[in-house]
């Protein structure tokens, strides 16, 4: 074996371990459901914890085994229609809004497909030295650990909204931010954005350009839920001038008057967790907001969100990773991004439109997927992520 293969078979060892790891993890997030919890689908923006199982292993069955393992069998044909989300290149698929209707297969059947196909890449990877195979197993892995973050919403969503709140062991709790309040000061000039590294990053992250910032201070703290009742009080949420017209006509066609999970008990807030139904903690950062309420704060404040650009420039000063962070930027294709050919090319670049960047990480993002180039995005009116506010002035 020359040098370059051991170089090889090294990486695959390392990456049989990252796979392995990531299959464990999904299971470990759905270890305490109920039967009955894997097929909810409450809302269209929820998927149901048997669906996530799935689709994060027909990705791997479509773009793993079929590719590279000229031996391999399908589990089953039905499932890449049943289990595919919005890859066109590779055929039809259930609607989004009806994954919530599929009681067959069942969650055995799934668990039966996860095992099949880990043992199938497990031993594609030990058996197979191909460069291209590694770069698309990351894929995979980062996708899972996408998967497993949704996972860890669409629980809360599918618990949070049954009468009794019931609760779940998940290890995925916030904490008060003890530091002193400070804004940090950047200097105006051209900074360099993008992933530099020589490590994985999705297509999103590149073109690294270079862009002109003004000066600005930004928090060094996020938004707490005491910070947050002061806006609700002074009526922040009856106020149209502080709000876009959409936010506006957002909250008052949904009849929205407090964040996601907040309920008015007698005078108290409370709101649900994994642990139940508790008070609000004052001291723990704000969660479960829009765009649209986030920016209404920070009007409120006087202040401003920072934009995408401002975060990466910035995030080195400040702790971050507890929540997701909205910023002011739309998100759109950098600077020479290229789209891949063929389905993957369709992971990203198609959403370009109507959705806003969100910096950082949550609670819920996997240790290994954190990177201060990442550019997660939603719809402006989701409330359901672990999202957080921070402000610029």
């Amino acid at each position: 074996m020359c040098a370059n293969e051991k170089q090889i078979s090294l990486l695959m060892s390392k990456m049989k371990q990252k796979f392995l790891e990531t299959r464990r993890q999904s299971e470990k997030l759905i270890q305490n459901l109920e039967i009955e919890d894997f097929s909810v689908q409450p809302a269209d923006f929820v998927s149901p914890p048997k669906w996530h199982l799935a689709h994060s292993t027909w990705f791997f069955e479509q773009f793993v085994l079929k590719d590279f393992d000229i031996h391999y069998k399908l589990f089953n044909a039905d499932y890449a229609y049943l289990f595919n989300s919005y890859y066109n290149n590779v055929g039809e698929r259930v609607l989004r809004p009806n994954r919530g209707l599929m009681t067959r297969p069942t969650v055995n059947d799934v668990l039966q497909y996860r095992k099949y196909v880990t043992t199938n890449v497990e031993k594609l990877l030990d058996e197979t030295n191909k460069k291209e195979l590694l770069d698309v197993v990351e894929i995979g892995i980062n996708h899972e650990q996408q998967h497993q973050e949704l996972l860890a919403y669409d629980i809360k969503y599918i618990l949070g909204n049954q009468a009794t709140q019931p609760t779940i062991q998940l290890d995925l709790l916030l904490e008060e931010e003890t530091q002193k309040q400070e804004f940090i000061a950047i200097e105006e000039g051209v900074y360099t954005i993008g992933h530099q590294k020589d490590s994985f990053c999705f297509d999103n992250e590149l073109g690294v350009h270079k862009t002109y910032i003004q000066p600005f201070e930004i928090s060094n703290k996020l938004i707490t839920n005491g910070e947050y009742m002061a806006f609700i009080e002074s009526g922040g949420y009856k106020n149209f001038n502080l709000w876009h017209a959409d936010g506006w006509d957002f909250i008052n066609e949904n009849q929205i008057s407090a964040p996601m999970y907040w309920h008015d008990i007698e005078g108290v807030y409370h709101y649900y967790t994994y642990n139940g139904f508790l008070p609000v903690d004052k001291n723990k950062p704000l969660t479960h907001i829009s765009y649209f309420e986030a920016y209404a704060y920070a009007q409120w404040a006087g202040m401003r969100l920072p934009t995408e650009f401002e975060w990466e420039v910035a995030s080195k000063y400040f702790n971050w990773g507890q929540l997701w962070e909205w910023t002011s930027s739309a998100y759109l294709p950098y600077p020479n991004f290229k789209t891949a050919k063929g389905a993957l090319g369709e992971y990203n670049g198609k959403f370009m439109v109507n959705q806003q960047v969100l910096r950082g990480a949550s609670i819920a993002t996997a240790k290994n997927h954190k990177r201060h180039t990442y550019r997660n995005f939603f719809q402006t009116d989701m409330r359901w992520l672990f999202s957080g506010v921070r402000l610029v002035k």
